[in-house]
């Protein structure tokens, strides 16, 4: 019986990390983005979408515009899906957003196999992911929706410390923190200890900017400053590493698990 060995897998993950020519030097954080909006299309309510099913391999959900750009973390990964061809994608895209987090600083991630990938029929509707230009109001609804509480949602948008917007995907340009591929608080840090002001972009969208205009800030990011319940909450994490390490690594985990049913899926040993 061949054996299905997760640890090489991420072995083979953590060695293409580091990329000198993409972004920051690192696509730790183009994975992590995978990760999530591969789980984030969740809905508890008719128990649809999720990271069961590896479904962004289809045009409909890969060409949803919250998905722009993910089809460089996919191409990144193919090869390690071609070398261990056992593994579903559903599998490989999560596991590589685990070993993406905990290679860049971050916590131990739980993870568990037994994703199938599922056929074209199964794709869920496109705009079930946040809009990054709406607020408090919208965040709520996309999260409550996958079934999560406001300091899960705090915790998950905790992971804005890594990576950049591109004006050529998301139409937002810039990075939110001085270190984009280091998993730590700096979002929360800087969310609250920088002057955020309005600036429009030429493509005539607006985002925020710190008062040296190193740093960005999406109208949605700026929701969780705005809302107390919210800011509540992004306060404890700024001061307290720990406890928004330990925090994030269960909402991530659960994140992950949204939409794998392993009495259905046949998990492969």
């Amino acid at each position: 019986m061949t054996i299905h060995d997760y640890d090489v897998v991420r072995q083979d993950i953590k060695a293409i990390l580091l990329q000198p020519g993409y972004d920051d030097g690192s696509i730790g954080p183009v994975l992590v983005r995978l990760a999530w909006h591969a789980s984030g299309t969740y809905d508890k309510t008719t128990k649809t979408g999720g990271s069961d099913g590896g479904t962004m391999r289809y045009s409909i959900e890969a060409n949803d515009p919250a998905n722009a750009g993910l089809d460089h973390a996919r191409a990144f990964l193919e090869p390690i899906k071609q070398k261990h061809d056992w593994i579903s994608y559903g599998d490989l895209w999560t596991l590589a957003g685990v070993v993406a987090i905990e290679s860049m600083g971050g916590p131990t991630i739980p993870w568990k196999h037994g994703r199938k990938d599922k056929v074209e029929s199964a794709v869920p509707p496109n705009g079930r992911l946040p809009n990054a230009e709406e607020g408090a109001d919208h965040i709520r609804q996309v999260f409550y929706r996958m079934g999560f509480t406001d300091r899960e949602i705090v915790a998950l948008i905790g992971a804005h410390c890594l990576g950049r917007c591109h004006g050529d995907r998301s139409g937002y340009e810039g990075k939110w923190t001085l270190t984009p591929t280091r998993f730590n608080t700096q979002f929360f840090v800087m969310l609250t200890k920088r002057n955020w002001h309005e600036k429009k972009l030429e493509n005539g969208l607006v985002q925020y900017a710190d008062e040296k205009d190193q740093l960005m800030m999406l109208p949605a990011d700026m929701a969780f400053l705005y809302d107390p319940g919210f800011k509540e909450i992004v306060e404890i994490y700024a001061r307290d590493k720990q406890t928004f390490f330990e925090d994030f690594a269960a909402a991530f985990g659960k994140l992950l698990e949204l939409g794998v049913n392993r009495e259905d899926n046949a998990t492969k040993l």
